[in-house]
């Protein structure tokens, strides 16, 4: 068993600085499941936790995100294989003694689950020609759209939703997407679409507009995606900057 895993480790390994080589953008995520009663006692542990990180400028950073089912995720940016084994908050746990177990021990007492996988940021598939940003100015409301597929699909999908980056760069589309996916961590194989607006409202008209725009062109284009896609679904979120974190 020792030797399998160890073999696997290696494997792990091996493909994750394959993909770095490819200048691919990764990122690790932290989920944490939160409980709806426990919510803002988690927030309100959440915000001390970051306060901490200031006092100590704790050398890492996150962008925290919400989605709809009381989902927290923590996006912190991944260089390389090696950074993994980092411990960034080893000097804060240390000079912060027992009370950084407490902060923890208040954490766990929030969700039912939580957990770390790695997505790559798809900037072939990606929809913004004035230059790919996580984050732009003013609009922290999150439309997100969970396309699953089985490995026999994977290609059809990707060709498929190729086509819906050349429609809507044929046309002329303001309505701009990130497209990310599962590399590790996660044993279902999904792409993510992640869509910014100012808030609900201005999704709407944006998402209007651009129907419109688009025409009845769109049907036959998106349906190429729905006819090779497993599962599909979306969620609503926003950033959290309150409860985000860069060092000094």
């Amino acid at each position: 068993m020792k030797t399998l895993r160890n073999t696997c480790i290696l494997v792990f390994a091996i493909c994750f600085a394959g993909y770095i080589a490819m200048a691919q953008k990764f990122y690790r995520v932290h989920q944490d499941n939160v409980r709806p009663s426990m919510m803002l006692e988690y927030e309100k542990v959440a915000k001390e936790f970051n306060e901490a990180c200031k006092m100590h400028n704790v050398q890492t950073q996150w962008l925290t995100t919400t989605m709809d089912g009381f989902k927290y995720l923590y996006v912190s940016p991944l260089e390389n294989f090696a950074q993994m084994d980092e411990r960034p908050f080893a000097d804060m746990a240390k000079a912060m003694g027992d009370d950084f177990g407490k902060l923890f021990d208040r954490f766990d007492k929030c969700y039912d689950s939580h957990g770390d996988y790695i997505i790559v940021l798809d900037e072939e598939l990606t929809y913004m020609p004035e230059g790919i940003s996580q984050t732009q100015e003013g609009q922290d409301y999150r439309n997100y759209y969970f396309i699953h597929y089985t490995p026999e699909n994977s290609k059809n999908l990707k060709e498929a939703m190729k086509g819906v980056k050349d429609m809507f760069a044929s046309k002329g589309s303001k309505n701009y997407y990130r497209i990310y996916r599962t590399a590790f961590g996660a044993m279902d194989n999904y792409y993510l679409v992640a869509m910014s607006s100012k808030d609900d409202i201005d999704s709407a008209q944006k998402s209007k507009a651009n129907q419109e725009l688009l025409g009845p062109e769109r049907f036959e284009v998106f349906n190429q995606v729905l006819n090779n896609a497993s599962k599909m679904y979306e969620v609503t979120g926003e950033i959290r900057r309150d409860l985000s974190y860069a060092p000094k």
